[in-house]
This record gives C-alpha cells, sequence and structure tokens, in this order.
C-alpha cells in the first residue's frame, strides 16, 4: 500500500482509538452498552466516510472504513454502524444515480437520516445472493413479499432498504418501516451490543420510483453488497480479538502468583504466543480481503470468504482463551470480557458461518463455483 495511504490511516487509527478509548467493556465493568453519541459520529465525518464530496462526505474508500470497522470491533462498540453506514451508504453507492439517492446520501452523511438493508444473512452462495424478497405486477400495482432474518439495524432505521428479485433481476426497493404488510420483529441475540430483527413484507405495496437498480451488472451490484456484509464482520473481528490479546497480556504481566508474573510461566507465554499468530494471520487475510474489495479485482469474493471464514473462527478461540488466562476475575461480569465473547460469537455466524464460507471456496475448487 501507498505510505502515504499508510500514514493516513495511521492517523484514523489514532483518532478513532482516542475517541473510543472510553467505550470499551474493559473500562465500563462490562455493564454499559449504551450506543455512541450518532451525531458525534456525523461532526468526525465517520458516518459520510465513503459518501462522495458531492452529497457532503469524506469521498474516502473501503480500505479506510475497514480501519475504523477493526477500531469499532476493538472497543465491542454499541452503535447502527453497520447496517447504516457499512451497509445503507454502499447500497445507495451502487444504486444509478438519481436526485433522490443523492438527498438521502447527504442526510446518511449529516447523521440526519438512517437507513438499514435486508440482506440474506444466514449463509453465503457463490456468486450472487439469493434475493431474500420478490416483486409481484398486478397491473400498475407493484408488490413485494418475503423475509429476511437478522437484518442488522432495522430497528429506529428512518427507511429499510430491501433486497429483491425482480423478473430474476436483483434490485433494492426502498420501504417505510411503517409500510402496511411490513412487520419487523426484533430478534435477541447474545451480544447485548448489536441489533438485530426479522423484516417480513406481505404484499407491501411500493411507489414505482422506490424500486431502484444497481449501476451496471444487477447481480455483481448485489455481490459486492454482501462481500462489504461479510468483510465488515471480519474487521470487526479482527479488532476484538486484537483487544482481547492485548488484555491478556497486560493481566499476565501485571498478576502475580508465587513471587513471579503468572506470564513468565510458560504455558502461558505458549497461550498467548499462539494468540500472537492467530492474529497476525488474520490480518494478513482481511488486508488482502481488503485490498481486493477495494480495488474491485474479479473473483474478490474468494479473499473475503476466507477471511471471514477464519477470522470470525479465531476470534471465537482467542476470546474464549482470553477469559480462561483471566483466570476466576475472568469469568465475572464486571471484568467486561464477556461482550468481547459474545460479540465474537455472533460475528461467526452473521453472514455466513466458517462451515458455510468453507462450503463455498471448496465449491470453487472443485469447478462447480466461480473460478
Amino acid at each position: 500500500m501507498d505510505s502515504d495511504f499508510g500514514a493516513v490511516h495511521d492517523e484514523l487509527r489514532g483518532v478513532a482509538r482516542m475517541m473510543l478509548a472510553n467505550h470499551s467493556p474493559l473500562t465500563t465493568a462490562g455493564r454499559s452498552f449504551k450506543p455512541l453519541d450518532w451525531q458525534l459520529l456525523a461532526s468526525s465525518g465517520w458516518l459520510g466516510l465513503e459518501v462522495p464530496a458531492a452529497q457532503g462526505g469524506a469521498g474516502a474508500g473501503f480500505a479506510e472504513l475497514a480501519v475504523l470497522l477493526t477500531e469499532f470491533g476493538r472497543v465491542a462498540a454499541a452503535a447502527p454502524y453497520l447496517g447504516s453506514v457499512v451497509l445503507g451508504t454502499a447500497a445507495l453507492s451502487l444504486l444509478e444515480a438519481n436526485t433522490g439517492r443523492d438527498h438521502r446520501l447527504q442526510e446518511l452523511a449529516a447523521g440526519t437520516r438512517r437507513v438499514a438493508v435486508a440482506l440474506p444473512t444466514d449463509r453465503p452462495e457463490v456468486g450472487q445472493p439469493t434475493a431474500p424478497f420478490r416483486i409481484r405486477r398486478a397491473g400498475s400495482v407493484l408488490e413485494v413479499s418475503g423475509r429476511a432474518g437478522f437484518v442488522p439495524d432495522v430497528v429506529g432505521a428512518d427507511e429499510i432498504l430491501l433486497l429483491a428479485a425482480d423478473d430474476h433481476r436483483p434490485v433494492l426497493v426502498a420501504v417505510a418501516p411503517s409500510a402496511p404488510g411490513l412487520q419487523i420483529d426484533a430478534q435477541p441475540v447474545v451480544d447485548e451490543t448489536r441489533h438485530l430483527a426479522a423484516v417480513i413484507a406481505d404484499g407491501v405495496e411500493i411507489d414505482p420510483d422506490s424500486l431502484w437498480s444497481f449501476t451496471g451488472s444487477p447481480e455483481a451490484g448485489a455481490a459486492r453488497l454482501a462481500e462489504r456484509a461479510m468483510l465488515a464482520v471480519a474487521c470487526d473481528s479482527l479488532g476484538l480479538a486484537t483487544m482481547m490479546m492485548e488484555a491478556t497480556v497486560a493481566y499476565v504481566t501485571d498478576r502475580y502468583q508465587f513471587g513471579r508474573p503468572i506470564g513468565s510461566y510458560q504455558a502461558v507465554k505458549h497461550a498467548c504466543a499462539d494468540m500472537l499468530v492467530g492474529i497476525s494471520i488474520c490480518s494478513e487475510l482481511v488486508g488482502t480481503a481488503v485490498e481486493a474489495l477495494s480495488s474491485d479485482e474479479p473473483g474478490s469474493w474468494v479473499p473475503v470468504s476466507m477471511a471471514k471464514a477464519h477470522v470470525s473462527s479465531v476470534a471465537v478461540e482467542i476470546a474464549g482463551k482470553a477469559i480462561q488466562l483471566h483466570g476466576g476475575v475472568g469469568y465475572t461480569w464486571e471484568r467486561g470480557l464477556h461482550a468481547y465473547l459474545k460479540r465474537a460469537a455472533l460475528n461467526r455466524s452473521l453472514f455466513g458461518s466458517p462451515i458455510a464460507h468453507r462450503r463455498r471456496l471448496a465449491a470453487r475448487y472443485a469447478g462447480e463455483g466461480n473460478s
């Protein structure tokens, strides 16, 4: 990566770490999951990071967004950033330009509008994702029906973008949360820092102007949106795994037993070394995937799936090992380590489990999927 961009990323990382330092469950004793101040994020430019400058954003790319996502993972940040910014901004940016789209991007960057995107979250697929919603045409009337489960940050959103099939062509449909026939059911999960819900549409009548096409290939646009979701979760997992390693090393250095820091014992040293090796591999996988997605490389789903499968699995292992190495205090609510383990567990399943992604990759190598 160009050194100039590396310097920018280092500065962005430093600012983010300073601003988020007091929001980690490790510093709030695991009792506070208060969402980050949305307007503070807007004034920092983090909501419009990828929004074009013409619409009031910074005009940055996914590489810069990945830096923030990793920092959010470090503190297990409670914020609707995944649904509204990572997916919402990307979904609008992938659409054909129009006044309504540009106006929404301006509002997203300013923090005055929140959107959610209903994608399949259970398993990845080779190629384009299957649209969970279907559009039915009855004369001049358009209706959308279907269901998507575990949609991030849909509760409290001002607008929901549904990935729907229109004559077998993926499109996005904008609907209001209060639209007749639309049902939003909150789905409690183990991770208290995130909020997910099922979106169910039963013959929701839609305006033709709310049906938007992707720029270029519709299939490629839908696939790219799904890849961003997978990689965003991988970045988050990398951040939380790194924080768990650092917190553990600090603890075993300060904790004494029999007159020696417990980190001096061989078993503990080996466990910490294993954490570092695992994180180093994860960092390389995420970096490769971010570069492929940022440059829109053909077949970028391959490194994305590799990163999602491996990093989300390793993060659970590292969080579990961190609790174990903290001893009895690691299992207490006050220490806050439980928040990281729960978030890692959700990340492992969200937008495809490691098994699902490995099957996807195996199908490719077996000649049954994309090349």
